[in-house]
């Protein structure tokens, strides 16, 4: 406690010195004209646009400094994040999560045909740094995206060169940071440069994150502590030793490396092509949660480790501005992008190591489109993706070094996907708008199952394909200028992928999921309300509430194979499941917000998120649906003053008992705490955090942070491995 006071009045007396020094108090300005993004692919004034949609700037990255592309996400204060691992972040959205999210780059779809419904962690390739602008719309985006829309789409756009306007002058810009967090001894450097000219223009990044293993804090559940750690000796057996810090969770540490290149080019006054160049790779990095299984009394594996996860994005972009006969505006957007990913594991004691290896190539063309007709918008465009999946398994012996082939995890496999949509927008008055939208998207799916040796009960070459249909139609009205009325309904849809069809795995402890080809797409029917209402430029409050049905749910069922419901399985008797289209849902909830200026440069920001979900099980009856989290949100008291930013504020999430968890996590007793009954429940928690930013001239920015002040040794809901505990945090960013 006494180290808690030390650090809290060593900000403070730093703060209270800089502002001495400094001039004058700031206010923030509340309004409703924002510009957005994710809704067309195109600006938009927000206040036409009947869905909702968060805004993350830069300006909160470099305040709050997350330190991943998941932990960025959460700023919004109404993005859920699951861990796994540290070298993890699944976002959750109004009950929907991993293939039911849309994930797009600068326009690029990010999803592919292996993206699960177990946690992904994909969204961490994603380098926070060169973020220009990050948006979360909720709900179905199934007509401007496609396919895994279903819950909400995350639209990342980053940074691009800047061109000079002054012939024969160059325009110089960049920015380098370093940042230390003390909970997990965080190292981060990152550095960008922009150089152009009237016609060509340079962009470079490079980002490079190095993370120890994870300490929880001190106060909290005794049931997250780990006391043991996994020790190979002699490579002759394993061994379980003390851990010497229950509260360190080892192993948890990975590193990373992110570079961005871009080249912009402008050929005529209205054309602009550009290249862009993304890279990421992680180093192998343990899943936490599966390190912390007990079986018969010991460590249930001695190995269980992502292997490095590789994203490369190709993209080429050409734009033209004019008053075309067709089109305003166009945007051709070709990629080529390459995932690579790896499973690797071993049980305790056992030689045999397994990995599994996973490589997609995916190839994407884009033709986009906006034309004003009179005071109406037209969006409209085509799509074309192709996934190509290349899947091999390997088991060897760590005492021989022999290698052989094992199972893989997926078929050899091609998805593709053809689309087309139109979007309008009809301006009929000054205070009223409709938006309607219709896609049509057909999908192609075929796997060779001939790379695993496995009666299957059906010949190793298959395919799917299928027609699927997505519309939305919404409303906005503006009474008067400080009040903004919205209702929008929309389809949203998600077309079988090789991970639903084709997957070999072991998705829980004495069970299997094999592959099944006979599945058909799932659609989710959304209906919302929306209320924004402002008072001067001071005060701000916005209201959406929503109902979700999921109709023809992919989910994991029971399932025959050959007959027979259990199989061997690497080695041990599992029961046999497929994912199948057996089950309807629903998601129900509400999202708020407070934003408000007070004087003295003083501020207050609240979100709030309640959602309820169920979904149908093999028997008929109704569980609480897993990815619908419990009640959170975020609260927050900023003070400004001149070139001076403080935030003390809240995170918290509610209790959710035994009785209400979803069947599904009842038996994954390593991941939560147990009540007095034995039982797992997911406990409620709330964080106090204090952060402060201060700008030294035009160039230099100074930042510092305590968060979990209270040392609370906490979970989020369907995490595997507990949150930081009491975390300082130093940064300073030098801008040209």
């Amino acid at each position: 406690m006494k180290r808690i006071s030390i650090l809290c009045m060593a900000l403070l007396a730093i703060s209270t010195g800089i502002a001495n020094n400094v001039r004058r108090l700031d206010t923030v300005t509340i309004r409703l004209n924002d510009v957005v993004v994710s809704a067309s692919k195109w600006q938009q004034d927000v206040r036409e646009q009947p869905k909702h949609i968060s805004i993350i700037t830069p300006q909160q990255f470099l305040f709050e400094n997350p330190q991943t592309a998941a932990d960025l996400l959460e700023l919004s204060g109404q993005v859920y994040i699951q861990k796994s691992q540290l070298g993890g972040g699944s976002p959750m959205i109004r009950g929907f999560a991993t293939n039911r999210l849309l994930y797009s780059v600068d326009g690029i779809r990010m999803n592919t045909a292996i993206f699960r419904s177990g946690n992904l962690q994909n969204v961490i390739s994603l380098d926070p740094f060169v973020m220009e602008r990050t948006e979360v719309l909720f709900g179905p985006g199934s007509v401007i995206y496609g396919s895994d829309a279903m819950g909400g789409v995350m639209s990342f756009t980053t940074k691009n060169p800047v061109f000079s306007s002054v012939a024969g002058k160059l325009k110089v810009k960049g920015s380098a940071t370093v940042r230390y967090s003390s909970a997990n001894n965080e190292r981060t450097g990152h550095f960008d440069v922009s150089v152009g000219g009237r016609k060509w223009a340079f962009l470079t990044s490079f980002s490079s994150f190095v993370f120890d293993d994870l300490k929880q804090g001190t106060h909290g559940p005794d049931d997250y502590l780990k006391p043991y750690l996994v020790q190979r000796q002699n490579n002759e057996k394993d061994i379980a030793i003390i851990n010497p810090n229950p509260l360190i969770q080892s192993p948890s540490g990975y590193s990373q490396i992110n570079l961005m290149q871009k080249i912009g080019f402008k050929p005529a006054e209205n054309w602009e092509l550009q290249y862009a160049l993304h890279y990421s790779e992680t180093s192998d990095y343990a899943r936490y949660d599966r390190h912390t299984r007990i079986k018969n009394g010991l460590p249930q594996y001695g190995e269980w480790n992502y292997g490095p996860q590789v994203w490369m994005l190709n993209q080429l972009t050409a734009r033209h501005l004019a008053q075309h006969l067709f089109y305003d505006h166009m945007a051709v957007r070709l990629a080529i992008q390459c995932f690579e990913e790896s499973r690797i594991d071993r049980k305790f004691n056992k030689t045999n190591r397994t990995t599994t290896k996973e490589i997609v190539d995916a190839y994407s063309a884009g033709f986009d489109f906006t034309k004003s007709i009179a005071r109406h918008s037209l969006y409209y465009g085509i799509e074309y993706v192709y996934n190509d999946v290349r899947s091999n398994g390997t088991e060897t012996s760590i005492a021989t070094n022999e290698t052989k082939p094992a199972l893989a995890r997926y078929p050899q496999s091609h998805w593709a996907s053809y689309a087309a949509y139109l979007q309008v927008l009809f301006r009929l008055s000054d205070k009223l708008n409709v938006e309607a939208g219709l896609r049509y998207n057909y999908y192609h799916l075929s796997a060779d199952f001939s790379n695993n040796d496995l009666e299957l009960g059906f010949a190793p070459k298959q395919s799917n394909h299928k027609g699927a249909v997505s519309g939305s139609l919404g409303l906005t009205y503006r009474p008067t200028p400080d009040w903004l009325l919205s209702i929008n309904a929309g389809r949203g849809f998600r077309t079988p992928n090789v991970d639903d069809m084709g997957k070999l795995y072991d998705s829980v402890e004495g069970a299997v999921v094999v592959p099944n080809p006979g599945l058909k797409p799932e659609y989710a029917h959304n209906i919302e309300l929306g209320m924004v209402k402002t008072f001067g430029n001071f005060l701000k409050f916005d209201f959406s509430a929503y109902y979700t049905h999921l109709d023809n749910a992919m989910v994991r069922r029971d399932f025959l194979l050959n007959g027979k419901d259990h199989m061997v399985y690497k080695g041990e008797e599992a029961k046999i499941l497929a994912i199948q289209n057996a089950a309807s849902a629903y998601v129900a909830g509400f999202q708020m917000g407070c934003y408000a200026s007070l004087p003295m440069g003083l501020g207050y920001k609240m979100q709030l998120n309640l959602q309820d979900g169920k979904e149908e099980l093999d028997d008929g009856s109704k569980s609480t649906i897993r990815h619908a989290v419990p009640f959170f949100g975020r609260a927050a008291v900023t003070y400004r003053y001149d070139r001076l930013i403080m935030e003390l504020y809240t995170l918290f999430q509610a209790k959710r008992a035994y009785e209400d968890m979803p069947e599904s996590e009842k038996t994954k007793t390593e991941m939560y705490a147990l009540d007095s009954e034995g039982h797992v429940y997911a406990p409620g928690w709330l964080t106090l955090n204090l952060k402060a930013q201060y700008k030294q001239g035009k160039h230099l920015v100074l930042n510092a942070g305590l968060e979990n002040i209270t040392d609370r040794r906490y979970r989020h809901y369907s995490s595997g491995i507990s949150a930081p505990g009491r975390n300082f945090i130093a940064s300073a960013t030098y801008m040209f």
